[in-house]
């Protein structure tokens, strides 16, 4: 049978309800029990595909090709386990199921409303694929009190009474203020929080803080009193200098343990085993050297844009034992500036993934960069399509070599692809085609060129890879990109779509149209990952 663990958040936004769930799976994890993690968010969007990077974070990418919320990576990384299409969905998506139901008479001429259709398909949502867990760990986006975000918190209401008993549990988190002027921590906007919850009908079992210090007892009594929640089950939620430190942080205060007992499952006679939490602590704290690595992109403004990304190199940091200073560099700076004032003292560069013109060439130009002075240069996706515009403008010759996502050119080395195999289905795209959901989605196969260099790092003839673009490396360049030292060192199984490209003559120039970051874990660093970390380790010797 599946426990149910609900995570709601108050006061603000940002808090690290995801961390906090992931890390609480991974706790369960510890004890032997099997555990699912879901993302329900309020907003109309039907899936962050079409979101500005720099409003809603990363896309990231399943193995079945959805695009989903970051927190799912947070989810992948911590437990291990892989999501799905099963385990995000949105308020757009809820609503167009049930108007798409509703235009077709599925509901018979009824009314439909709030309650029960759209609760009911949340509650189903919720439930599917439940049987095979021990826990479900169900994250509710945004904060108590937002109006878009009642249905769902009117369907877990509703679950309680549903479910079995002992069955279901709900966490809250919110955030505890220092006021430097009062010289105190407040805890009247959890008060609050905790008060507008209760107003809707949910209880919270157990409370998480969050604070930038240390709380003291008199605060989390006065908040255990106020609130009607157990004094063991305010549990701190102190800032820690790494992520990965999180779960061992809510075990010593005993978030899991009163998990157990309120699910009477605290009398079980199971060793938690924290041994991979407890080397990975020791780890982060014996780096022997460090890295800087160069992040030339055009979302930098917020961080978490590329949150896979820089979660990615320091894993590979971690396995090479050396911290990963990155700097973030955003590509618009190197459009009209000569990018030796900004590159020449980095380890590696890295070209991230993007859509749109801007940026671009700033982009072409470190690429550039890092092929004539030999730095380590790692191009995910857009990045990997601007380096072979890179090669075909400057090595081959073709002043109008360029993508046709820009522009139509009589040139086009990057082009849409209209057509292409996932298995024995034919996917088909054109230029009319909806932007939201309808580009090369999810794991695809490619065989890797036996004596490439990728090949020696993934020591595999066939690798799987999460994509998500829709503009590929237009294979009819293929032989006039080798003849100027390209090779094309993975390619789909039909042969149709470059995957990767390096370079003959340079230490480390590689450019992946996946997205290997998205399957990256710190116990598993990603092979391309670690290999470029060590490039770079080799590149600030040299110097």
């Amino acid at each position: 049978m599946a426990r149910f663990i609900f995570i709601t958040g108050g006061v603000v936004s940002s808090l690290g309800k995801g961390l906090s769930a992931a890390s609480l799976g991974a706790l369960l994890q510890s004890y032997g029990y099997s555990v699912k993690l879901r993302k329900l968010d309020p907003y109309l969007n039907v899936d962050p595909g079409t979101m500005n990077p720099i409003q809603h974070g990363e896309v990231f990418v399943t193995d079945d090709g959805a695009e989903t919320d970051l927190d799912l990576g947070h989810y992948e990384r911590f437990t291990d386990v892989s999501a799905s299409k099963f385990d995000n969905i949105t308020s757009g998506k809820i609503y167009q199921s049930i108007i798409s139901k509703e235009r077709k008479g599925d509901y018979l001429g009824g009314t439909v409303q709030v309650i029960p259709h759209v609760t009911d398909a949340i509650k189903d949502f919720i439930l599917n694929l439940t049987d095979d867990v021990d826990f479900l760990l169900c994250e509710i986006g945004g904060t108590v009190g937002d109006i878009e975000a009642l249905p769902f918190f009117e369907a877990i209401r509703q679950l309680k009474n549903e479910l079995e008993p002992d069955s279901c549990l709900f966490m809250h988190l919110t955030l505890l203020p220092f006021i430097a002027a009062a010289g105190e921590l407040k805890t009247k906007p959890t008060q609050h929080s905790v008060k507008e919850l209760t107003s809707i009908g949910i209880q919270p079992d157990i409370i998480i803080l969050r604070c930038d210090r240390d709380i003291p007892e008199e605060e989390r009594k006065k908040i255990s009193s106020f609130c009607n929640v157990p004094f063991s089950r305010i549990i701190p939620a102190v800032d820690v200098g790494n992520i990965y430190d999180v779960p061992m942080h809510l075990h010593q205060n005993g978030l899991d343990s009163e998990v157990l007992k309120i699910f009477h499952m605290h009398d079980n006679e199971i060793q938690p085993n924290f041994r991979k939490w407890d080397q990975i602590s020791k780890n982060s704290n014996s780096f022997e050297d460090t890295v800087n690595i160069t992040i030339v992109g055009k979302y930098i403004q917020l961080k978490d844009a590329y949150k896979s990304l820089d979660e990615a190199l320091y894993h590979g940091g971690l396995i090479n034992k050396v911290k990963v200073n990155v700097e973030w560099l955003d590509s618009e700076l190197l459009e009209n500036s000569d990018p030796i004032n900004y590159l020449n003292k980095t380890d590696a560069i890295l070209i991230p993934g993007g859509f749109g013109k801007r940026g671009s060439i700033g982009k072409i130009n470190a690429i550039r960069f890092a092929r004539e002075r030999k730095i380590p240069m790692l191009g995910i996706c857009f990045g990997m399509q601007m380096a072979v515009v890179e090669i075909a403008q400057n090595l081959l010759d073709l002043k109008d070599a360029n993508t046709t996502e820009f522009v139509q050119t009589k040139e086009p080395v990057v082009d849409l692809m209209t057509e292409w195999k996932k298995g024995q289905l034919t996917e088909v795209r054109d230029e009319n085609t909806n932007l939201g959901g309808t580009m090369r989605l999810g794991a695809y196969d490619a065989v890797l060129k036996k004596g490439s260099k990728v090949h020696s790092i993934y020591q595999k003839n066939v690798i799987s890879e999460r994509h998500r673009h829709r503009w590929e490396v237009n294979i009819k360049y293929k032989d006039a990109l080798e003849n100027s030292g390209v090779i094309f060192s993975d390619m789909s199984p039909d042969g149709n779509l470059p995957e990767i490209i390096e370079l003959k003559d340079h230490p480390w120039f590689i450019g992946v149209q996946f997205h290997p970051e998205l399957k990256s874990r710190p116990f598993d660093p990603h092979p391309i990952f670690i290999s470029f970390i060590l490039a770079a380790i080799e590149k600030s010797r040299l110097v």
